[in-house]
């Protein structure tokens, strides 16, 4: 569970036993249940993540709401990219994980509206964390995208951290939603109305980038006698 869990939860126990303590126990009820739902909300499952060579995995839980090429969204070199769009109900687990392997590049945080995450503007006007992770020759970018009730996002690493693939990075509170932008050359793997997981569900495909080699020349007669 993630640890925001018992501070929720065991914040509406005490408030529920006070209530039972100064009136009676049935008016503790609501109280209780509200406690139940933050520790099952906050909850944070183990997962299996692919070892599928080029996988870029789902960084949340939720539901596939568009498939599509931008060429801005949060991106500053102007570059066409894949995005895949999820959105997160409150009744996800709402855990953030790193879609690749890699070391963050930047991190960049913009405050906004808290408008409907599934709506068509919410990926541009609503309150983000931007992260781009460079892994194996390739660039990811993902967004922790707040939503309609979401009023926090919480990312615990910073620029130059290397990351594991479906390693968990942070959390964003209730409703929300995650976008995840790649380069055209991937293969995707899912369409809009799939339901993935964090960290287990592969989103895409990317051609694996052979290192460049440079070529080894044979010394010449002048150098070898030089030498």
């Amino acid at each position: 569970m993630v640890r925001d869990g018992y501070f929720y939860g065991v914040g509406c126990l005490l408030a529920a036993g006070v209530i039972a303590w100064l009136a009676t126990w049935p008016y503790a009820v609501p109280v209780l249940l509200l406690a139940a739902f933050f520790l099952w909300f906050f909850r944070d499952p183990e997962r299996h993540i692919p070892e599928t060579a080029g996988a870029v995995v789902s960084p949340g839980d939720g539901k596939v709401t568009d498939v599509s090429v931008v060429t801005s969204d949060g991106a500053s070199d102007g570059i066409s990219r894949n995005r895949i769009s999820i959105f997160l109900s409150v009744f996800d687990v709402h855990v953030t994980r790193s879609p690749i392997a890699g070391v963050i590049r930047d991190v960049r945080y913009q405050r906004g509206k808290f408008l409907n995450a599934m709506g068509a503007h919410s990926a541009e006007e609503n309150e983000q964390n931007v992260v781009t992770v460079e892994g194996e020759g390739r660039t990811v970018i993902f967004k922790q995208i707040a939503g309609l009730i979401a009023r926090r996002i919480v990312f615990n690493f910073k620029v130059g951290d290397h990351l594991a693939c479906g390693e968990r990075v942070g959390l964003i509170k209730f409703g929300s939603r995650v976008d995840v932008l790649f380069d055209h050359d991937a293969a995707i793997q899912v369409k809009p109305g799939d339901r993935v997981k964090g960290g287990a569900t592969v989103l895409a495909l990317l051609p694996i980038v052979q290192p460049i080699v440079q070529p080894v020349h044979a010394a010449t007669a002048g150098e070898r006698e030089a030498h």
